[in-house]
């Protein structure tokens, strides 16, 4: 039986999984809503998101709109909003919300609580199953149908194969857990250290700087999942190392280019403003610093990319930090 889609958000990733989600059952009906309405006219008329991803036309069986009261008798809700805008957006489909499988793409924290997004989720939608979709998958690699695996995370393991079953095909591999801690750290923290992976090569500190950044941010990770009960095969999975070294290493990463941009000089605002996209490492450097002092973990890369972002910090002190160091165990 052919199914109903709806992805909210019309962004690079949202149209992206939107087209993978059309591939995976081409008798589907893919909604793919924005809340920006000249946005979505402009997707309707010309069959492509030119703004994000121009060289991957729609296919016939996804439907771009502005209507949210779409999800209504869909089979499928898949969040890809900016982490920031997640509760605001459960909150507009709490009314139309009935019998769909939920879940989401996003990588962060909530903006109000600085918390997980799967408590804001269940907050708002108690008893209510979800999925969480994680790893390393750039959205224009995505949209042109390139290998790409992911992980499925689910408030159940049933509940995320279920979930997996509207993403996985010949282009698209899923693996599942019902790790979502571990999917959620893992995913939401690998921006922060691209941010500082970034500001290393915008610095010219060169590939051993890069590579000690990587392991180091690894297990700041893996340190703050220990601490929130995460998994550690799920954060030395696709969801935690695997999206970590894509990040950190590939310039199709928003949050690489920034802090490359901010190495090279640039403030928060005008590098931002020279991606032109959200950066969600940005908002996410300021919420894993309260999320991690609340459960009392060290994070010293994410203290010290949120007093850069702050501006509480100048990228030479930023500079002093990162080659200033004492002999100490490695595990700590």
């Amino acid at each position: 039986m052919a199914q109903k889609i709806a992805v909210l958000g019309a962004g690079s990733w949202g149209t992206a999984l939107a087209l993978n989600c059309a591939r995976a059952d081409e008798h589907s009906t893919v909604f793919l809503w924005g809340h920006n309405a000249a946005h979505i006219k402009a997707l309707q008329q010309a069959r492509v998101n030119n703004q994000h991803l121009p060289s991957t036309p729609l296919p016939d069986n996804v439907h771009p709109t502005d209507d949210i009261a779409v999800i209504y008798d869909c089979d499928m809700i898949l969040l890809v909003v900016p982490s920031h805008a997640f509760a605001e957006t459960l909150a507009r489909i709490q009314p139309y919300v009935c019998r769909q499988a939920i879940g989401w793409a996003i990588k962060g924290f909530d903006k109000q609580t600085n918390d997980l997004l799967s408590h804001t989720f269940t907050t708002q939608f108690p008893d209510t199953p979800f999925a969480i979709i994680a790893g390393p998958s750039f959205a224009k690699e995505v949209a042109a149908g390139l290998p790409t695996a992911i992980t499925v995370a689910g408030s159940t393991l049933a509940f995320a194969n279920d979930f997996a079953n509207f993403l996985h095909n010949e282009q698209m591999r899923t693996y599942t857990t019902d790790d979502v801690i571990g999917a959620q750290i893992g995913g939401s923290l690998k921006n922060v250290i691209a941010i500082a992976a970034g500001i290393s090569d915008g610095l010219g500190f060169g590939a051993n700087t890069r590579a000690a950044i990587i392991t180091r941010g690894l297990h700041e990770i893996a340190r703050l999942g220990a601490a929130s009960g995460a998994r550690n095969e799920t954060l030395m999975g696709l969801s935690g190392l695997g999206d970590l070294l894509l990040t950190c290493t590939d310039d199709l990463s928003r949050n690489r280019r920034f802090g490359l941009l901010l190495g090279q000089g640039y403030d928060t605002q005008s590098a931002c403003a020279e991606i032109g996209q959200t950066v969600e490492g940005v908002h996410t450097a300021i919420e894993a610093t309260q999320y991690a002092h609340r459960h009392h973990v060290r994070a010293p890369i994410t203290n010290l990319i949120e007093q850069l972002i702050r501006g509480t910090l100048s990228i030479e002190a930023a500079k002093q930090a990162l080659l200033s160091h004492y002999p100490k165990p490695e595990t700590e």
